[in-house]
């Protein structure tokens, strides 16, 4: 029966458009505009009306840190700006704590990846192999050295499960992500050092690139010897 219902042919109501003497209105409203705009009302009449229940059942001895921390421009709340609110030594202080989590962060990546290459290394080394090779000069031993021990090491690894093959693999994947980290931590670090050495006190002035003995990227400063007491 469904099936025959929807075979029939019906007549397709269009809605009702805004009359001619009624076009300086715009459009004319249609029912699911009527919903939409309808659900907005009374979303902002129940905030309203929660507003309202908060501000009648407060209580006047309450306290919140932003009636004194915030301030109102042309009717808007604006946070007042914190600068300048610690003094220098508490500014060198917090630097240095930060300085100091890097560091131990370094070393803690650092007994990481040493842990983790010592348990990998015993892939690496493999046991001697009785077979001799002669060579006529030190370039071909040195190849022959090479190959052997590659060769060697192909070997032993296609003996493995593959079980262990995927976490041998996982395993070198996260020495290569922990040396990448080390490396980004301990670059931070000069940087955050570099900055903090800057702020103390002493003549210090920024070396030409003529000036430099050993050419970088980053910029290197020069301070002045002073006689100390």
């Amino acid at each position: 029966m469904s099936s025959l219902r929807n075979a029939v042919h019906r007549r397709a109501h269009k809605e009702r458009a805004q009359p001619k003497e009624r076009k300086r209105f715009g459009l004319l409203e249609k029912h699911k505009d009527y919903v939409v705009r309808a659900k907005a009302f009374h979303k902002k009449e129940e905030y309203l009306q929660k507003l309202k229940e908060k501000a009648a059942f407060r209580n006047p001895d309450e306290f919140y840190f932003k009636m004194i921390n915030s301030k109102t421009v042309n009717g808007v709340h604006r946070q007042t700006s914190e600068a300048n609110q610690y003094t220098q030594e508490e500014l060198m202080l917090m630097k240095s704590q930060d300085i100091g989590y890097i560091l131990q962060k370094v070393q803690s990546e650092k007994k990481k990846l040493e842990k983790l290459t010592a348990t990998l290394h015993s892939f690496d080394s493999q046991p001697s192999n009785r077979h001799v090779y002669y060579a006529e000069d030190r370039e071909e031993a040195k190849r022959i050295l090479s190959e052997t021990k590659s060769v060697r090491g192909m070997q032993a690894f296609e003996d493995l499960p593959d079980k262990i093959k995927r976490r041998t693999a996982a395993s070198y994947r996260e020495v290569e992500a922990r040396r990448s980290r080390v490396q980004q931590l301990e670059k931070v670090y000069s940087e955050m050092a570099m900055k903090q050495e800057l702020q103390k006190k002493g003549k210090k002035r920024k070396l030409r690139e003529d000036e430099i003995v050993c050419p970088t990227s980053r910029p290197v400063y020069k301070w002045r010897t002073e006689r100390k007491r």
